[in-house]
């Protein structure tokens, strides 16, 4: 079931190991569709705005354990490319100690400041108890967060990149169904699609976790020491993963402090942004998936000394990048107004308009994200995950500009230039940085 991506040719690689991951974060994403189509159309815009307020927290705390988990599966793909099996394995169990322990204080920690957050962040008060509802119950669900991301980013660092997309199928139709009987039959409003969302996780990560049992014989441990938390694993694991996790939280702090902005702006402002947010997630899935790719090709390939091949494969993927960039350009513009129907009733022309209008200015720049996605991560597998983390701090700033700055004086105009202005300096960081890992590593590899 394992795949080794330290041979071949590093194009026909690239694509076959981030179509899965294609699908999967597709089928993610229609966790989030499918709740803002249901609370849209079957509650009302209010709803709308109450789920999309949380958006930007969400991503802050939520985008913090996804960093972690993908932090701790790089040294699992660097052992695993070095062929150092037990040292994989218990960079496995360390991770699933620190796991545990990472999880439990979060939940506790964010459940209990939930209220003040959302009041920090000046959520409309027609909104505030649905918004709190929502990312109350989502908070709760941080430990099934933990259990998929971790296991599905172990699954990958092996080299199967399918079967998490199999799991994911199943808790989205799960999701779908659950949807539907906890908003239109119990009538449980917004909290309904949280539950939803956190019982559909709960289904994938268990699945995970299954499969991993009766598949992989490659983890299971040869020695009782093997599972024991070992303090330099555990260093190990920290040092990739905390700044993994911190880049997301750092990024999504500008995201928090745009949302505090947009939410200054009113309920409208507010569902629109929500809404072309939705349409703009399900479109940059692909940079996201070619991002995974590169942190393990990256991890499997500096594991097994092969500086060359992480040349060619930051190459190859560029050009995968820039290709789908101006195809979901010359999608946002030819069917964006359509697919905002899905969220809002047609009547709601106001609201269509401004999120159309964010929607595309995003759109014009996909391939500074593109790059945003393949540059940093393939910095994260080659093992420098605080330059990465530096970039999230170019990112917050960008968006913090604009949130302080630029939107009191523009309005809604200037929200859509938010995140185009977060991945140009992103950029402007993250090219110099390869470089200079790049050649950093080659040296280190030539005199060892």
């Amino acid at each position: 079931m394992t795949k080794d991506l330290t041979h071949g040719k590093p194009m026909s690689l690239i694509l076959g190991f981030s179509i899965p991951l294609l699908f999967g974060m597709l089928f993610q994403q229609v966790y989030g569709l499918v709740d803002t189509i249901i609370v849209g159309k079957c509650i009302d815009a209010d709803a709308l705005a109450a789920v999309g307020s949380t958006g930007s927290i969400n991503f802050l705390i939520i985008g913090f354990c996804i960093g972690i988990c993908s932090g701790f599966s790089i040294p699992v793909a660097q052992r695993f490319g070095a062929g150092d099996y037990a040292g994989m394995r218990k960079m496995v169990w360390n991770g699933a100690w620190l796991s545990l322990a990472f999880s439990v204080v979060m939940t506790v920690v964010v459940s209990l400041f939930c209220r003040q957050i959302l009041t920090l962040m000046r959520t409309p008060d027609d909104i505030f108890e649905q918004a709190y509802a929502y990312i109350f119950i989502i908070f709760l669900g941080i430990p099934v967060i933990y259990l998929y991301n971790m296991l599905s980013g172990i699954i990958r660092s092996l080299g199967d990149s399918k079967t998490p997309v199999i799991f994911l199928v199943l808790s989205s139709v799960l999701n779908i169904g659950l949807d539907l009987l906890f908003i239109l039959v119990f009538d449980l409003n917004v909290a309904g699609a949280a539950y939803a969302t956190v019982i559909s996780q709960l289904v994938s990560g268990v699945a995970c976790l299954i499969f991993m049992v009766r598949k992989f014989p490659i983890l299971r441990p040869e020695s009782k020491h093997e599972l024991f938390y070992d303090a330099h694993c555990g260093k190990i694991l920290c040092n990739m993963g905390i700044p993994m996790g911190l880049q997301y939280s750092i990024t999504a702090i500008g995201s928090v402090i745009l949302q505090t902005a947009v939410n200054d702006l009113g309920t409208t402002a507010v569902a629109a942004v929500t809404a072309g947010n939705r349409i703009g997630n399900f479109l940059v899935c692909p940079f996201d998936a070619l991002g995974s790719t590169m942190a393990t090709y990256g991890g499997q390939n500096i594991g097994a000394k092969k500086t060359d091949r992480i040349r060619e494969g930051l190459k190859a993927c560029t050009i995968l990048g820039a290709a789908y960039s101006v195809i979901a350009l010359l999608f946002v513009f030819l069917f964006g107004k359509y697919l905002l129907l899905l969220f809002l009733h047609a009547e709601d022309t106001g609201i269509i308009t401004m999120a159309y209008r964010f929607l595309c200015t995003n759109g014009l720049f996909y391939f500074p994200l593109a790059l945003v996605n393949i540059v940093r991560f393939l910095i994260q597998g080659m093992g420098y995950s605080r330059f990465a983390m530096l970039a999230g701090v170019c990112e917050m700033a960008a968006r913090a500009l604009v949130g302080f700055l630029i939107v009191p004086v523009f309005g809604f105009y200037a929200v859509g230039f938010a995140s185009p202005a977060a991945w140009i300096f992103a950029d402007l960081f993250l090219i110099p940085a390869f470089f200079h890992v790049y050649h950093r590593t080659q040296r280190l590899f030539s005199e060892s």
